[in-house]
């Protein structure tokens, strides 16, 4: 997240329901993108790539389950963390939830308040530079409360943007990012930059990587994105 707004899916096909968490959620400063059934849930997670999905257990056309368990088992989408909320407290529904790979399993009816703290458990689980801690990929290491950045002991010199695409990397290491998604995430939404720009930066970042003779860490996925690992 790197200093950008962290975002967050809400999949909920009550409408009434998904107002009042959207705003309760914009209200702690989050940018929220809603759907309203399973399917459209995984088309805005390929075209988003959130920080962390709400997901509802029962939906029409396909369940929170079955989302969940899609999400989980695709290499680029399996790092996004995922709370699950449901009417069903029993305690083999939690089990199966949880066994499914949902991070958090929160029952209805909650308190807003306990809902927004977990998000916010769940959000620095899985963003370490959101809480200034070392994120390291095998031999790359970057501080990111002094803005360092080693690999095999080494210091290397970034330039600013490339440190932010070293860490939005980082942080989700093994997630494919398509250029669109690192363009919102890394230059942000308000700036209007060409998806090739991303490429320019990309070489960059890979030049510093490997200057001393090291392996490129960078995988390109062909007609899709990046990623780290």
């Amino acid at each position: 997240m790197t200093g950008q707004t962290p975002q967050i899916l809400l999949v909920e096909d009550e409408p009434a329901q998904r107002e009042v968490l959207a705003y309760n959620l914009e209200s702690e400063g989050y940018d929220v993108h809603r759907a309203e059934n399973g399917e459209e849930a995984l088309l805005l997670v390929s075209e988003a790539a959130p920080d962390l999905v709400i997901l509802d257990w029962m939906m029409p056309l396909m369940s929170g389950i079955e989302v969940c368990r899609q999400l989980k088992v695709r290499d680029e989408t399996r790092g996004i963390p995922i709370i699950m909320l449901s009417a069903r407290s029993e305690d083999v529904d939690t089990v199966r939830g949880l066994e499914t790979g949902a991070d958090d399993y929160v029952v209805k009816p909650y308190s807003m308040r306990e809902l927004m703290a977990r998000v916010r458990t769940q959000l620095k689980r899985s963003t370490p530079a959101a809480t200034g801690q070392v994120l390291r990929h095998e031999d790359i290491e970057v501080d990111t409360i002094k803005h360092r950045v080693n690999r095999a002991g080494v210091s290397l010199k970034l330039g600013p943007t490339e440190y932010r695409l070293l860490v939005k990397l980082m942080e989700r290491s093994g997630q494919v990012f398509s250029r669109d998604q690192l363009l919102d995430q890394v230059w942000g939404r308000d700036v209007y930059v060409d998806a090739r720009t991303v490429d320019v930066h990309v070489a960059r970042l890979r030049k510093a990587l490997m200057q001393y003779g090291h392996d490129d860490p960078i995988r390109t996925v062909r007609g899709v994105g990046y990623a780290l690992g």
